[in-house]
């Protein structure tokens, strides 16, 4: 003990015993900051400091050092490196020379710290730092009984320890300065913003109360160094005894009394800096609690001020809508347009980020308790609105007709089932099986084979192909129906945005892919008796794979399309572009709508759960009119304010000018809302001026239907999707009813399906092969090979689009009311 404390004989007098406390607690003594803090040099490999079999640093210590072994590669293996912990960083070095504030260098000869020369090899080894992990952000982990883990972002480091101790030496010392470091971030971030000028008051009570505990805690340093001095005299005083010669009982218990005082004074050290670290904390706490006081104090300024100014603006509405002549009383409240000063509650979100901004009207005073108010978007409305072009808001009323029945029938699942149903349709099928997804079982049938002929197994598949799949589109063609009643061309459009936002809706659940059609396979639905339609799609081309598709519907409208299917696997995720346009014409107006799909895409393809989501633009055009509506899909973003799934657009006319908004989601309801008044509003930060619609409260077009029971376990089918693979007699041969690994699946059969699916494909290569070697046959003697030929639909140009397209030549109803299927390849 005695040549344990002459290390600090350079100290001077009293505090060379504080300068050993200091070395073996690794906790700063108050006495000794000017030697530089160190760990005890390992006199083995891996020995030493707190790596080596040290004591632990106290609570209190801003500084950990010691030998860890790195994880480096798989040719080094793990090496010896010198880890230094301060400041919440963890750097490491090849050595364990020390780096003074001055610059000098220190290392230890015998345990002694002496200064070296910065020279050459040896001061890079000593200075150079080879890696630094900041602990704020790092995550720390334990392998087992010797390794760490650290890992911030993409650095990670693999240490370990000589033993479990030291592990959980440096395992302690790393939380402690990851919580410092935190609050340190926390501290600084606070402080970063402007400091708001506090009351005098304010800052008297807390000066008063930094000056306590500053006087507490010069007390408690007083109290310190009078433990310090009598300490000091305690251990000289047992030095001594250590150094007569006394029995060996009497050299044990003087030992035990040494080392119960130097725990004293360490943990004398430690409550002064836990102290200092309290007085600290308390003064950063006390500026940002006085800034969080003041910020709450402004707010309630500011909405006292937006109350008064609501009210005031509520009061002289009401005084312009009783003055107000030849208004109505069912639309009075047209003019008191105090929804109109401040967006709709369900727009609120999204109107920042996007060009066109909606206000709703208000029509009756309940409608204004839902209305949150924005005091910039309050202020700006209220300006933009005088003189801007206003409509006739009466002409909503007059066309109620057609919108209340849409609102009371669109969404009431029992109405379309109502309308004189001829044949009871099944209303479930056998569950999902709960297989579970066998990678192996599927790579092992990939051995040795070419990429094209690797067959996909049904697990991924839902039991419906692409064109069942098309068809169901048509879920909600009452909305059609109702479109057809339209007397106004832009209120007919409302009606054809609907259901082309409706046509999404059962994909929200639906992460499995249909079957792909074989060339020449046709599906058929014929609800001609029960709801006025009969649809008929046909697979037209395998390589692209395109699908023809038409419907007639006597009720005064026809739609047809040809798609196919792009998809692009962007390495999370999947992008499955529809190509094609949609065309659909009303027989009595002559209305020629045309719009395309927009871009679906599957997320979490390699890891985690599939969900899907639907993105981009669609723009409706009336050929005949000119009538446009611009509808934008929102995609999803976790740190959007939007609702989920969220669909905005503008009806507008062939000279621009808008006439409703639609908005909604494409999962649950799109909803229509009259423009009364344009303005143009304030310019966005892209440069753009922005347009201010006030429209009246929305009518309800479209509202999904509930899906049916139990449909978690039936692939999530609507009810109409459950019908449509449902055996019917008297169909094509070609069918997709009648395909047998898609009629296997549905009745949980799958390792069967994947044999019969496995047959079909080879079976198409097959007469794909014969048509390759008859058009080389064909080439060969100077004849003309036409290739496959559609059988129901041929190919010509469309007059609007230009392009060309399939559409249906007729022949298919005819030939099932015969049965002459004499013409349908076998492809099953």
């Amino acid at each position: 003990m005695g040549k344990a404390a002459a290390l600090c004989g350079g100290a001077g007098g009293g505090n060379s015993t504080r300068g050993l406390v200091s070395l073996l607690s690794a906790v700063p003594c108050l006495a000794c900051q000017e030697l530089p803090a160190m760990s005890a040099e390992p006199g083995g490999r891996g020995g030493g400091g707190p790596a080596g079999g040290g004591p632990p640093a106290a609570p209190g210590s801003d500084t950990y050092k010691g030998w860890l072994f790195k994880w480096t590669n798989y040719l080094k293996g793990y090496q010896r490196r010198w880890f230094v912990l301060s400041n919440g960083l963890l750097s490491y070095y090849r050595s364990s020379a020390t780096v003074r504030s001055d610059g000098s260098s220190w290392k230890r000869v015998k345990n002694t710290p002496v200064p070296v020369q910065k020279t050459g090899t040896q001061a890079e080894m000593a200075h150079t730092c080879r890696g630094t992990i900041n602990l704020s952000t790092a995550h720390i982990d334990t392998e087992d009984s010797c390794n760490i883990v650290l890992s911030n972002g993409g650095r990670t480091y693999h240490l370990k320890a000589n033993s479990e101790v030291e592990r959980q030496r440096w395992v302690t010392a790393l939380e402690l300065a990851k919580a410092k470091a935190i609050r340190m971030r926390n501290n600084q971030s606070d402080d970063s913003g402007d400091e708001e000028p506090a009351s005098q008051s304010d800052k008297s009570e807390l000066h008063g109360t930094l000056k306590t505990l500053s006087s507490k805690l010069e007390d408690l340093s007083t109290c310190n160094d009078l433990i310090a001095k009598h300490g000091a005299a305690l251990q000289r005083s047992l030095s001594e005894l250590e150094n007569l010669k006394l029995p060996a009982e009497s050299g044990e218990k003087i030992k035990a009394v040494n080392e119960r005082a130097t725990l004293f004074r360490i943990t004398s050290n430690a409550m002064i800096n836990a102290c200092r670290d309290f007085l600290d904390l308390a003064e950063t706490h006390s500026r940002k609690w006085q800034r969080a006081l003041q910020y709450e104090r402004e707010q309630r300024i500011r909405l006292e001020e937006t109350i008064e100014q609501l009210a005031k603006q509520h009061n002289s509405l009401e005084r312009a809508c009783r003055g107000a002549p030849g208004l109505s009383a069912s639309s009075t409240g047209i003019t008191s347009t105090a929804k109109g000063s401040v967006q709709s509650a369900k727009g609120e979100a999204s109107d920042e980020d996007e060009e066109t901004e909606y206000f709703d009207a208000m029509e009756d005073a309940p409608a204004f308790i839902t209305v949150t108010a924005d005091p910039k978007h309050h202020r700006r409305s209220g300006s933009n609105l005088s003189g801007a072009s206003e409509g006739h808001p009466e002409d909503w009323n007059l066309e109620d007709s057609v919108f209340e029945s849409s609102n009371q029938s669109s969404y009431n699942e029992s109405t379309c089932k109502d309308l004189l149903p001829k044949k009871r349709r099944r209303t479930r099928i056998p569950d999902k099986p709960n297989y579970s997804l066998n990678l192996w079982s599927i790579m092992k049938n990939c051995i040795g084979k070419e990429l094209s002929k690797i067959p996909m197994p049904v697990n991924f598949n839902e039991p419906l192909s692409m064109l069942q799949r098309l068809t169901e589109d048509l879920e909600y063609h009452e909305l059609l129906d109702k479109a057809v009643k339209c007397e106004s061309s832009t209120e007919q459009m409302c009606f054809v945005a609907a259901f082309s936002v409706s046509s999404y809706s059962t994909t929200v659940h639906r992460t499995a892919k249909p079957f792909n059609p074989l060339l020449g396979e046709t599906y058929e639905l014929d609800r001609l008796e029960e709801f006025g339609f009969r649809s008929l799609c046909e697979q037209v081309s395998h390589h692209p794979p395109a699908a023809a598709h038409h419907v007639y519907s006597k009720r005064g409208w026809t739609l047809w399309q040809e798609i196919t299917i792009a998809s692009k696997f962007r390495g999370k995720y999947l992008s499955i572009m529809p190509l094609g346009a949609i065309h659909l014409e009303f027989h009595s107006s002559g209305n020629h709508y045309v719009w395309r799909k927009v871009t679906s895409t599957v997320h979490n393809i390699i890891v985690g759960k599939l969900w899907i989501d639907q993105s981009g633009e669609i723009e409706i055009v009336n050929h005949k009119s000119k009538d446009k509506c611009q509808l934008k899909f929102t995609p999803y973003s976790y740190f959007s304010r939007d609702v989920p799934r969220k669909v905005t657009g503008v009806v507008s006319d062939a000279d621009g000018k808008a006439h409703y908004v639609m908005s909604g989601t494409w999962d649950e309801k799109m909803e229509c809302s009259k423009i009364v008044q344009s303005s143009h509003g304030s310019t966005s930060t892209e440069g753009k001026q922005k347009t201010v619609y006030q429209t009246l409260s929305p009518k309800v077009l479209w509202k999904k239907y509930p899906l049916p029971e139990n449909a978690e376990n039936m692939y999530f089918f609507s009810d109409l999707a459950l019908t449509l693979n449902e055996p019917e007699e008297r169909v094509a041969p070609t069918d997709s009813r009648l395909r047998p690994d898609q009629r296997l699946m549905e009745s949980g059969r799958w390792d069967e399906a994947n044999v019969e699916k496995q047959r079909l494909e080879e079976k198409q290569r097959a007469v794909r092969r014969r048509r390759e070697a008859e058009a080389v046959e064909a080439l060969e003697e100077g004849k003309d090979y036409e290739g496959y030929i559609p059988l129901w639909f041929e190919r010509k140009v469309d007059a609007v689009t230009g392009e060309l397209i399939c559409v249906y030549k007729g022949g298919y109803w005819e030939a099932k009311d015969k049965q002459d299927w004499s013409t349908c390849p076998d492809i099953f």
